[in-house]
């Protein structure tokens, strides 16, 4: 039988890469769910806080991609505490009513954005976010955490660094934290598939950057995770074809902050 999928925000940047990709891999049962259906792609509506519509599309879900997302640094008591903050929540709850497996959450680099960049940063090192955005994130990484102790659900949240949805990075700091599509795509299927003994896990969303802020290379062995790309020889290419390259290096990790 195959493992039955729900992605919200399918209708999204990332989450649309992936609700197509896994659709073309055939070997999950999917459900795109987003605020605004799309007959078109078989997108069904569903809005995060919406607790009645979260336990109808939870029902015989095996794992949960959260991908849907309001970026709004400007009203976070308004949209980002109610719409993101409050639906993951709403969200953990239908799924561990209904005895969901795991959880994929779509986090962020910016949950750690205020280490600068030549520091070494570790997965479980102390939360530093750069923004109302980043933190956020680190709330919802925290709740994961929560329903992983209690035994509720397996918890696994990706830290994504750049995904502009095209085939390379555009300036030299996406060069340090740029994952591809088809990297994105393999490395949402080893979360999915990794064994149930992993109940909780952080990790950096990014591809085998030769400039990497991060180390990755300890997710082959622990969920099979091997990236095909590496953003300094695309990078290269495109320099060398006369493509535009921004120089936008900054001092922190989640760019320049104010």
């Amino acid at each position: 039988m195959k493992r039955k999928l729900l992605i919200t925000g399918a209708a999204g940047t990332i989450g649309n890469v992936i609700y197509k990709g896994l659709q073309k891999d055939g070997r999950y049962d999917i459900i795109g769910a987003d605020i605004q259906a799309d007959d078109t792609q078989g997108i069904v509506q569903m809005d995060i806080v919406d607790e009645t519509r979260l336990a109808e599309l939870t029902q015989g879900v095996d794992t949960v991609l959260h991908f849907a997302w309001i970026k709004d640094n400007g009203d976070f008591l308004g949209k980002v505490l109610e719409g993101n903050v409050s639906g993951a929540y709403k969200l953990f709850e239908s799924a561990a009513q209904n005895g969901v497996r795991r959880m994929i959450f779509a986090s962020s680099n910016h949950a750690t954005g205020y280490y600068k960049v030549f520091e070494k940063v570790e997965p479980d090192d102390p939360y530093r976010p750069d923004s109302f955005y980043g933190l956020s994130k680190c709330y919802i990484e925290l709740l994961g955490r929560l329903y992983s102790d209690q035994g509720k659900i397996s918890s696994i949240n990706i830290r994504i660094g750049n995904f502009p949805g095209d085939d390379r990075p555009h300036s030299e700091r996406a060069g340090h934290i740029w994952i591809s599509e088809r990297d994105m795509l393999q490395l949402i299927v080893c979360c999915i598939e990794a064994d149930d003994t992993l109940t909780y896990l952080n990790l950096y969303g990014t591809s085998a950057n030769t400039d990497n802020y991060y180390n990755i290379d300890y997710l082959e062995e622990l969920i099979g995770y091997k990236p095909q790309d590496d953003a300094a020889k695309l990078l290269e290419l495109a320099k060398a074809a006369g493509s535009k390259v921004r120089q936008d290096e900054t001092v922190y990790q989640g760019g320049q902050q104010q």
